[in-house]
C-alpha cells in the first residue's frame, strides 16, 4: 500500500474533525469507506460482529465502574474532606495550597481514572480556598489543570484500559507501570511550585499538630479504596474489572457511613458515569472498526516499512514522536489521539525494540500534555469552567504552560531511563 494513501486517509479524518463532526463519526466514516473501497461490502458487514466481540469483554466493564467510583467520591463528600486534610499538612510550605492541589489530584487520580473528573472535582473544591487566601490566579489554575492530568497516568486509568484493549497488552502490568511515573511526575510538579511559585499565600496559618493528626482520618477512605483496588489486582485476587467493583462497594460503604447515601445521589452518580462511559465506548468502538480496515489494508506494515527506510534509532524515533504528538495534541483530545495512533504506533515501535508496556506510559504522557495544550486542551476548559471570577481563558493557558515544559522534560527522562517505568511491572512479574 502506498504511504500516500495512508496519509490521505489520516488527513481526511482530521479534516472531518476540524469541520465540526464528532470524533467517532470522523473515525467511522474513514474506516467504513476505506474498508468498502478496499474489499467491498463483505468487510463492512463483518465489522459489527468484530466490534461486538471486542467490546463484550470484562475489561471494558471496568470503564463504567471506575467512572462510578470517581462520581461517588465527588458527590459523597470524600474528595472535599480529602482536600481539607491535605491542606493542613501542605499549607505552610512555600507554594502552600498549590502543593495541596497537586497532592489531592494525585490521590483522587488513584481512585477515579479520569483526568477530566480529577480536574473538575479538585478545581471545584480548591478554587474558593485559593481565592480567599490570595493565591495568584494563573498559578492556581495552572496547578489544577496540570494536576488533573495525573488522572490518566496514576492507576487505575481509563486511558490505560483503552490502550490495553487496543494494543492487546496486560492492563495489570500497565497499571503497575504507571504508578511510579505518576508519583514522580506529581513530585516534579511540586518541585516546580517550590522553586517558582513561592509567593501568593499571605495568610499562612499555623495548625496544631493534634489538629493535623485528626485530619488524617479523612485520608482513610481514598487510601483504603486504592489499596483494595490495586492490592487485589497485584495480589492475584481479582481482575481489574472485579477490583473496580470492589472499589465501588467500598466507596458506597464510606458514603453510607457519612450519612450522604440516598437515592438521588445514586441516580446522579450513575447517570453521570453512564454519560462519560458512553462517550468513551463509542469512540473506542469506532476505533476498533478503523483497526479492522487498517489491518486488512496492511497500513501498519506500510508505515513500519516507510519509517524503517529512514534508519532511525530508538532515541531519535521517540524524540520525533514527541514532536508529532505535541502538534497532534494541539488539535485533538487525548482519547482521540490514543485511539487513532496506537494501532499503527505500537507495531512500528516494536521494530526498534520498544516494549508495548513502556510505550503505553509514553503515549499516555503525550495525552496528558494534550490535555493542557491550547487550543483544545480539555483540562484547560474544565478548570476555566469551574472558576467563578469571570477571568480570561488566557490565564489558564499561561498558568499551564510551565507544566507542559515539566512534562516534556519528564518524558525525556523516562526515555533515557526506561527502568523508571519498567521496574515495578517487571518486579511484580518476577523478571527482576
Amino acid at each position: 500500500m502506498s504511504i500516500a494513501v495512508v496519509g490521505l486517509g489520516f488527513a481526511a479524518m482530521l479534516l472531518l474533525m476540524f469541520l465540526g463532526l464528532p470524533v467517532a463519526v470522523a473515525i467511522v466514516a474513514v474506516g467504513a469507506v476505506g474498508g468498502w473501497l478496499g474489499f467491498g461490502m463483505p468487510l463492512v458487514d463483518m465489522m459489527g460482529g468484530v466490534i461486538w466481540s471486542s467490546l463484550n469483554s470484562p475489561s471494558i466493564l471496568a470503564i463504567p465502574l471506575f467512572m462510578l467510583l470517581g462520581e461517588l467520591m465527588l458527590r459523597g463528600g470524600i474528595a472535599d474532606r480529602m482536600y481539607d486534610a491535605l491542606a493542613v499538612w501542605f499549607g505552610r510550605l512555600p507554594g502552600g495550597l498549590l502543593h495541596t492541589n497537586i497532592a489531592t489530584c494525585a490521590l483522587f487520580s488513584a481512585t477515579s481514572g479520569s483526568s477530566v473528573a480529577t480536574a473538575a472535582t479538585v478545581g471545584t473544591i480548591a478554587l474558593p480556598a485559593l481565592e480567599k487566601r490570595n493565591y495568584a490566579t494563573r498559578a492556581s489554575l495552572g496547578s489544577l489543570a496540570a494536576g488533573g492530568t495525573l488522572g490518566i497516568l496514576i492507576p487505575p486509568s481509563i486511558n490505560l484500559l483503552v490502550y490495553g484493549s487496543l494494543a492487546n497488552t496486560s492492563v495489570a502490568q500497565l497499571f503497575a507501570a504507571g504508578l511510579v511515573p505518576g508519583i514522580l511526575l506529581a513530585l516534579c510538579f511540586s518541585l516546580y511550585i517550590l522553586v517558582f511559585e513561592r509567593s501568593g499565600d499571605t495568610e499562612r496559618v499555623a495548625v496544631p499538630l493534634a489538629a493535623k493528626l485528626a485530619h488524617l482520618r479523612y485520608l482513610v477512605p481514598p487510601l483504603v479504596i486504592f489499596l483494595v483496588v490495586m492490592g487485589s489486582i497485584y495480589g492475584g485476587l481479582a481482575t481489574p474489572t472485579e477490583s473496580a467493583a470492589l472499589g465501588v462497594v467500598i466507596a458506597l460503604a464510606f458514603v453510607a457511613g457519612s450519612g450522604r447515601l440516598d437515592l438521588d445521589l445514586l441516580v446522579n452518580c450513575s447517570m453521570q458515569a453512564a454519560r462519560t462511559t458512553g462517550m468513551v465506548v463509542i469512540v473506542l468502538a469506532c476505533a476498533l472498526l478503523l483497526n479492522i480496515t487498517i489491518s486488512m489494508l496492511g497500513v501498519t506494515q506500510a508505515v513500519t516499512q516507510w519509517v524503517g527506510s529512514f534508519g532511525l534509532d530508538r532515541l531519535t524515533l521517540l524524540l520525533v514522536l514527541i514532536v508529532f504528538y505535541l502538534v497532534l495534541g494541539a488539535f485533538l483530545d487525548a482519547m482521540s489521539m490514543l485511539v487513532l495512533t496506537v494501532p499503527i504506533a505500537v507495531p512500528m515501535m516494536a521494530t526498534v525494540g520498544v516494549d508495548a508496556i513502556w510505550f503505553g506510559i509514553f503515549i499516555v504522557l503525550m495525552c496528558e500534555i494534550a490535555l493542557i495544550t491550547p487550543p483544545v486542551g480539555m483540562n484547560l476548559f474544565v478548570v476555566h469552567g469551574v472558576r467563578r471570577d469571570g477571568g480570561s481563558f488566557s490565564d489558564v493557558i499561561k498558568g499551564s504552560l510551565p507544566y507542559v515544559a515539566v512534562m516534556i522534560a519528564f518524558t525525556v527522562i523516562i526515555i533515557l531511563i526506561p527502568d523508571i517505568v519498567m521496574w515495578l511491572p517487571e518486579s511484580l512479574a518476577g523478571r527482576r
